[in-house]
Formats: C-alpha cells, sequence, structure tokens
C-alpha cells in the first residue's frame, strides 16, 4: 500500500468515526481515542482538534441549539471531505494550527490501552 493510499485510507476511517459521533453511535472521546495517533496528515489532526472542541463546548451546545447545528454542520463537511480521500481546507488547518501555536495547548491524545479500555467500559456502561 502506498504512502498516499495510507492517508486515504485513514481519513476515510475518520471520517466514519466523525459520523458515529454525529449519529450517536459513539461518544466524542471514544472517537478521539480511535483516530490514528501516528498519522503526521494535518486533515487528521485538524478534526482531531475539531472533536476536541465538540466535547469541550458540550454544555453551550446544550442551551444554543443555533451553535449545535452549527458546530454539526462543520463537522459533517469536515467528514465528507475526507470520505472522499480529500485534505480539509488550508484555512481551516491554519486556524487550528494558529490556535494551538499562538496558545502552546497543543494536546496530545495518547492514552495507553488501559485507559482507552477504561474509557469505552466506561461509554459502554452509560450507554453512549
Amino acid at each position: 500500500m502506498s504512502y498516499a493510499d495510507k492517508i486515504k485510507e485513514d481519513r476515510q476511517f475518520v471520517s466514519r468515526l466523525i459520523y458515529s459521533v454525529l449519529s450517536d453511535r459513539m461518544c466524542v472521546r471514544e472517537a478521539i481515542l480511535k483516530i490514528p495517533n501516528k498519522s503526521k496528515d494535518k486533515s487528521i489532526e485538524t478534526v482531531r482538534h475539531a472533536l476536541i472542541h465538540r466535547e469541550a463546548d458540550e454544555d453551550f451546545r446544550y442551551r444554543d441549539i443555533d451553535y449545535r447545528d452549527e458546530q454539526d454542520s462543520y463537522l459533517e463537511f469536515l467528514a465528507e471531505t475526507l470520505q472522499k480521500g480529500e485534505p480539509v481546507p488550508k484555512n481551516i488547518i491554519k486556524e487550528y494550527d494558529d490556535f494551538y501555536n499562538k496558545n502552546k495547548e497543543v494536546l496530545d491524545i495518547h492514552y495507553s490501552d488501559k485507559m482507552k479500555n477504561a474509557i469505552n467500559k466506561i461509554c459502554k456502561f452509560l450507554n453512549v
């Protein structure tokens, strides 16, 4: 498998994760944990950060339906783009790069297998 094929496959996988979150078949945390950690693809990193923001905004999403709909539409756009194997638009990648580099809050979501298993069990127990 070529490098380009691997990137396309990873993007399509992440797209399916987003759709699982949007359809409430998977919790955001579980999706974040399943995103390939070793990928150097900026599009995948951008989507990881978009999902992190969705999780962080959960209480605001309940209070503001318009915000929730807009955020979900945005994630759906990202999922559609990745499903085609295409990169996320450069301006979107730049927005996330600028945010994380300026604030020096680069998030590293590399959990051990024990942590992944614990989160999966909690999600299953809560039926989310």
